[in-house]
């Protein structure tokens, strides 16, 4: 599989799938940037359910605006609050202790670009799970993509219909399996089990 797919923040388990199965890798990153996606978002397991956390975006007056040119808005202590989410969601998970001083650094330093933290997110992310990644980046837009298997639709979590297998969840006895989470609640979840469970799955 030759994927094409959007680099987005601390990506969704569907995302991660697709990586893990892919023959290669191409990160779009000249579309036209889209609110209200997980390009700047992620979905994590709370002890009160699905909690969304948002990174602020520098408002642009341009009608339109690259995906590689959207600024992060570091007036707000955002990810001090992100950390600390993430900290009551996965401090009781069996694997977030072991991975915590790898994802730190992240949290403590201010990125320009929205398209770089999420490019290192994904880097980490896939170190941490054990999973080669090389990859490439588009250098125009297409709107179909031949000789890609196009899965950028996911970005936009409203058009991604994925169910996967589940796993267990801290707050599962509490709430119910959350299907498509983070793969942060995978990966603290399931620790080195995480990259078998994402080669099991379907898309």
């Amino acid at each position: 599989m030759n994927l094409l797919i959007h680099p987005t923040y601390f990506s969704s388990v569907s995302h991660f799938v697709a990586m893990a199965q892919a023959d290669s890798v191409t990160f779009e990153v000249d579309d036209n940037y889209q609110k209200q996606t997980s390009r700047n978002r992620m979905l994590i397991y709370s002890p009160n359910g699905v909690q969304l956390l948002n990174i602020p975006i520098k408002h642009s007056k341009a009608a339109h605006q690259k995906t590689r040119d959207v600024r992060i808005e570091n007036a707000f202590d955002w990810q001090k609050q992100h950390f600390k989410s993430l900290e009551a969601a996965y401090r009781s998970s069996p694997f977030f202790e072991f991975y915590e001083d790898a994802f730190v650094p992240i949290f403590n330093r201010k990125h320009e670009f929205l398209l770089d933290l999420n490019l290192e997110c994904i880097e980490l992310v896939s170190k941490c799970l054990g999973m080669p990644l090389a990859y490439q980046k588009t250098d125009e837009y297409f709107h179909t993509a031949e000789g890609f298997d196009d899965y950028r639709k996911l970005a936009n979590g409203k058009k991604d219909p994925s169910v996967f297998e589940e796993y267990t969840q801290v707050f599962g006895d509490k709430h119910g399996y959350l299907n498509n989470l983070s793969i942060l609640d995978l990966l603290f979840n399931e620790g080195r089990y995480a990259l078998d469970y994402l080669k099991k799955q379907s898309l």
